[in-house]
């Protein structure tokens, strides 16, 4: 873990002021001509207003939602470089990912992204050998210059040394290798936080009901807010289109006859509690192209992912009865039964890869991103990964400068000029950040050890602000629910400095109530309450 940012204490940290109220933000957005509106508060979407707010730009985001509401909250939580791209020859992909992987991870955001160990069990009958998988670990990680570890093989009681949930029966070797993970709503609120800082007008729950025309052209969108229903309109040199599975939805305002562009395949996890201590994530081959995963998360036991086409509305993609029974099954290759009773379930949830058009089927897809303009001068961006998701923020920034008579580059500063390696808010090492928390409570109202190091590994040296709102009110140190590290402090620091506006905001995303299957009426009821200012 870096070192190499000083934490400071809750004495010198500058607290963050609360941000506009959803009438003054409306008010911003409906006064103003804006270099750039995003329309889209994922991931995607947000790395281009980050970005273009850096460069200088005058910069609005809406979403529909929640930020990343969607899809960049239903990921696997893995910022990797991809060992299976590697058998298709990809061997550039990855070794971009894995730089995109260690930036993150040492500079960007070394509070919210976490190393972990991968196990890669091979069992007799299965997809791929020992010899392949032993060599195929060692080139991943000499695409990353070896900089976590050296990939190799073990022997089967070593592995289960390290994770007793291992299943032996037929296990005849298992290859390791080295990736990181993370807690992408965190991650996803930290960079919407990274935007606003860097000028960026935000709000959440604003739908998009239709695009304005200037001679043609796109130049700003009609809004409605989903909260109150007050309606209001954007005005923007460039619109860009980062609605992710809903692209198309959004390039039909534009044009109408536009043919699709992308296709979507379904991704469905589980959440578990953890009956066994897990020292690495498992990660078993189940065909040629697919691999489940059981991943260490949250002190839980995540599980997926499935890979299917999905044709529905993306508002009702979930995960199915027959989503949890096929991830329960893939997981038995190499998971004990006891560790995956569905007594232990205690989340399940579904997302959307958006993928480019074409033949063949969605497992054997690139994940690549889309990047096009349409007939009114709108642009277009979809798909790609959680782990380059800065890069592709900058590549679409790269494309908006060369649009045939864009403003934007006669405003825009070069990328080049940008530092490329600009830290999300917070950064500091959560070791530091947890022993701080500790330390600065007087012995009889000391911060839960548990609850110092929650907050120090996803808020890093923000934690501070949570902290002095406990020492403001003591009761907002209470824990939400027994079982869970999280604070009410963090509700009120939610909906004061997150944007949170609904209790699944708050309990899915800004923390892990919903996904431990904490998030019980009792606190669905005080959550609402504070949410309304009268908690």
């Amino acid at each position: 873990m870096s070192t190499l940012q000083s934490v400071p204490g809750p004495g010198t940290h500058p607290a963050a002021g609360s941000r506009p109220s959803r009438a003054e933000t409306r008010d911003r957005l409906a006064k103003a001509t804006y270099d750039l509106l995003v329309i889209g508060g994922g991931i995607l979407g947000t790395s281009v207003a980050w970005h273009a707010a850096q460069s200088g730009l005058r910069v609005a985001m809406v979403d529909a939602g929640d930020f990343a509401g969607a899809t960049s909250s239903a990921s696997s939580k893995l910022v990797h470089g991809g060992l299976r791209y590697l058998q298709t020859g990809a061997v550039k992909l990855v070794a971009e990912n894995h730089h995109e992987r260690r930036v993150l991870a040492k500079d960007v955001a070394p509070h919210l992204v976490n190393p972990l160990t991968f196990y890669l069990p091979v069992y007799k009958g299965g997809p791929v050998g020992a010899a392949k998988l032993g060599a195929g670990v060692f080139a991943y990680s000499a695409l990353s210059a070896f900089g976590d570890g050296v990939g190799k093989v073990i022997s089967p009681a070593r592995a289960l040394a390290a994770n007793p949930a291992l299943r032996t029966d037929n296990l005849k070797a298992v290859a390791v290798y080295y990736d990181h993970q993370m807690n992408d709503s965190r991650v996803a609120v930290m960079t919407v936080r990274a935007a606003a800082e860097s000028g960026a007008v935000v709000l959440n729950h604003a739908e998009v009901t239709g695009l304005r025309f200037t001679h043609g052209r796109v130049t700003g969108a009609e809004l409605k807010d989903r909260l109150d229903g007050t309606e209001f309109g954007v005005d923007a040199r460039v619109v860009l289109n980062a609605t992710g599975p809903w692209v198309d939805h959004l390039r039909r305002m534009e044009d109408k006859n536009a043919a699709p562009s992308i296709r979507l395949s379904k991704g469905a996890h589980l959440v578990l509690k953890r009956k066994s201590p897990w020292q690495a994530a498992m990660a078993t081959p189940i065909d040629k192209y697919r691999i489940t995963f059981a991943l260490p998360w949250e002190d839980q036991l995540l599980l997926g992912t499935t890979d299917e086409v999905y044709e529905g509305d993306p508002a009702d993609v979930r995960a199915t009865e027959s989503d949890i029974q096929q991830i329960l099954d893939e997981a038995a290759f190499s998971v004990r039964g006891e560790d995956l009773s569905r007594d232990l379930i205690t989340y399940a949830f579904a997302g959307l890869r958006v993928l480019p058009g074409g033949p063949g089927g969605v497992e054997s897809a690139k994940r690549e991103t889309v990047v096009s303009e349409g007939s009114g001068g709108m642009l277009s961006v979809a798909g790609g990964k959680w782990t380059t998701y800065r890069h592709i923020g900058r590549t679409v920034m790269n494309k908006l400068a060369q649009l045939p008579g864009s403003p934007l580059n006669e405003d825009m500063e070069p990328l080049s000029s940008l530092v490329r390696r600009v830290p999300l808010p917070g950064v500091a090492n959560p070791n530091a950040v947890a022993h701080r928390l500790l330390v600065n409570h007087e012995p009889g109202a000391r911060m839960d050890p548990l609850t110092a190091r929650h907050l120090a590994t996803h808020y890093g040296s923000l934690s501070f602000d949570i902290s002095r709102l406990v020492d403001q009110d003591p009761s907002l140190g209470e824990r939400i629910h027994p079982d869970g590290p999280e604070i009410w402090a963090q509700v009120v620091y939610a909906r004061d400095h997150e944007w949170a506006e609904t209790v699944d905001d708050v309990l899915r995303r800004r923390t892990t109530l919903t996904i431990r299957g904490l998030d019980t009426d009792d606190v669905r009821a005080r959550v609402a309450k504070l949410l309304s200012r009268e908690g």
